[in-house]
């Protein structure tokens, strides 16, 4: 299991805003999620994706493509993957493990 950290920056829109790009993308992880092959969290700066390595893959391939589907000639995605192998963690479990050492 990996944990995907991925902003796909849209460049070109007709405003300063992005949300309306970031809707879209959040529908299509919410497909891949119902599917059951993906957990995703979206953050004020980006979204945290949760699976396999090869799904997470195509995963940001289909994010990378919506605003160029939604007729935009640009895009910029950046990705930072943590891929551990010893041991399978949740997103929710990296969180607890760094508040337990707050705590004590």
């Amino acid at each position: 299991m990996a944990i995907a950290d991925v902003t796909v920056i849209p460049i070109g829109t007709k405003t300063p805003s992005v949300s309306s790009h970031v809707a879209d993308i959040q529908r299509v992880l919410k497909k891949y999620e119902e599917s059951g092959k993906i957990r995703f969290q979206l953050t004020p700066m980006n979204t945290i994706i949760e699976g396999e390595l090869p799904v997470l893959f195509e995963v940001i391939q289909a994010m990378h493509e919506v605003p160029f589907e939604n007729g935009l000639m640009r895009v910029a995605t950046n990705i930072r993957i943590d891929d551990r192998r010893d041991v399978k963690r949740k997103m929710e479990e990296k969180v607890q493990s760094v508040e337990t050492y707050l705590n004590s």
